[in-house]
């Protein structure tokens, strides 16, 4: 596992060292981060349409990047993986991650997202990276509790729709190389493990249909997080190393009674303040082999971003785990002895029983 590194999308912002490429990699490189995971979206970050379309313009955007001493991780499209599927009901609430000439026509949004993420899996093979971190988006969401009923083959019509969006796009991910990890995230059709099943079996399995990793959302929804990586292991191509509490009381629960988010049984929390065994989670994904970036996507309703910042680098650098080159017990080291073992198991047929 590599790291450590941190999502910049949280930290964009008009004032320096947040509003340039040059400015935010030299602070992300001085606080020890590793890599940065780029908001594709942001143009104070990158040029999305030069990067899909100029390895020469990679070769700077990486250069940059590397001159500060930090490499890039990903490239994120969440905002525009989320206008691929919106809800009529989310429109006017989802038209503001859209620019304005597709605003208030969600044919034309969706286009637009389609390309954009297209475009986004081009800009990364051109730059050499292995993953793509995004959002499905979401058709059926206001489903999602069963009340009123669901009328039989909702679901089932609501994923075949969201797979017909999605698979030219995968299909594109295969052709440059890129894998899409998916953000398991409440408010996508995509936001549990039973949803991420039933969205691969619509996709037939499509190799490159993986997941981002981010045990915050599974926290909040009162799932295993441990047993999620188990099941989902070989999918799990992105990692977000994302804290957070689960508090719930005789007053509000998951759903969180429309309070802020101060006031939410659910919250977001800074590295080590929440109530997330990352100990156990690096354990686990370096067990199975995860061989990617392991990315502070910093939220918190409590902590000062910067602070969050500061304290994550070493916070993840804590957690890396160097594999063992050898078991721990194997002192004789060496080929094995078959007669050897043959003795032990007390076997070996005939010269075994003259003596």
């Amino acid at each position: 596992m590599k790291g450590p590194a941190i999502f910049l999308a949280q930290f964009m912002g008009d004032a320096a060292p947040f509003n340039s490429w040059p400015t935010i990699t030299a602070w992300a490189g001085k606080l020890g981060y590793k890599g940065v995971q780029v908001p594709s979206w942001d143009g104070r970050a990158m040029d999305l349409k030069k990067a899909a379309t100029s390895k020469a313009y990679c070769q700077e955007f990486a250069g940059i990047a590397k001159k500060n001493g930090v490499e890039i991780t990903e490239l994120s499209t969440h905002l525009q993986g989320q206008l691929v599927a919106v809800h009529p009901a989310y429109d006017e609430q989802f038209d503001g991650f859209a620019p304005k000439e597709v605003r208030g026509n969600p044919k034309a949004r969706t286009e637009w997202a389609i390309e954009q993420v297209k475009l986004a899996l081009t800009a990364s093979a051109n730059l050499g990276l292995k993953a793509m971190p995004s959002f499905t988006g979401a058709l059926l969401w206001h489903t999602m509790y069963p009340w009123p009923q669901r009328p039989a083959g909702l679901v089932e019509e609501g994923f075949a729709e969201l797979a017909r969006r999605w698979k030219p796009i995968l299909d594109h991910a295969d052709k440059v190389g890129v894998d899409v990890a998916w953000e398991v995230h409440p408010g996508e059709d995509v936001h549990d493990g039973a949803t991420f099943e039933l969205f691969l079996k619509h996709l037939k399995d499509h190799p490159r249909a993986n997941i981002l990793y981010d045990p915050s959302h599974l926290v909040l929804q009162g799932m295993d997080y441990s047993a999620y990586i188990d099941h989902y292991h070989a999918r799990i191509k992105c990692f977000h190393v994302k804290d957070a509490e689960f508090r719930p009381d005789g007053r509000t629960g998951a759903y969180g009674g429309y309070l802020g988010w101060k006031e939410r049984a659910g919250r977001f929390r800074s590295l080590g303040d929440g109530q997330i065994d990352f100990g156990r989670i690096f354990s686990q994904l370096t067990q199975y082999g995860y061989k990617g970036w392991a990315v502070l996507e910093w939220e918190c309703a409590l902590k000062d971003p910067e602070q969050g910042a500061a304290e994550g680098a070493p916070f993840i650098a804590r957690h890396l785990i160097k594999q063992a080159a050898k078991a721990f017990d194997d002192f004789a080291g060496g080929k094995p002895d078959k007669e050897q073992l043959h003795r032990i198991l007390g076997i070996g047929g005939a010269k075994a029983a003259k003596k």
